[in-house]
């Protein structure tokens, strides 16, 4: 998995963190994964009340858009085997 700096910041990791999680592997099992080892990042991914991704996020692997995909929707075996990253990425708005 990706994290987007201000993510990697608070967390105190690297651009890349490894996260086993165990099947089936979904968008939702990840970010509980990663909000389990890495506490401080609750709410920061998703909303606490609603458990969709916060506005500024966007989730792809494989060259593929995941953001409005269900929660529960399974990702990509490339994901699950380790081939491919889960990217979280940090939306930019201008104006």
């Amino acid at each position: 998995m990706e994290l987007p700096y201000h993510l990697r910041n608070l967390a105190g990791v690297g651009m890349e963190v490894e996260i086993e999680v165990p099947p089936p592997v979904t968008q939702r099992a990840l970010i509980d994964a990663i909000e389990s080892r890495y506490p401080m990042l609750r709410g920061t991914i998703r909303d606490p009340a609603t458990g969709l991704r916060r506005p500024f996020l966007r989730f792809f692997a494989c060259g593929a858009d995941f953001s409005h995909d269900p929660p529960d929707t399974p990702l990509p075996s490339e994901v699950v085997a380790g081939t491919e990253p889960f990217l979280i990425v940090g939306a930019i708005a201008g104006g």
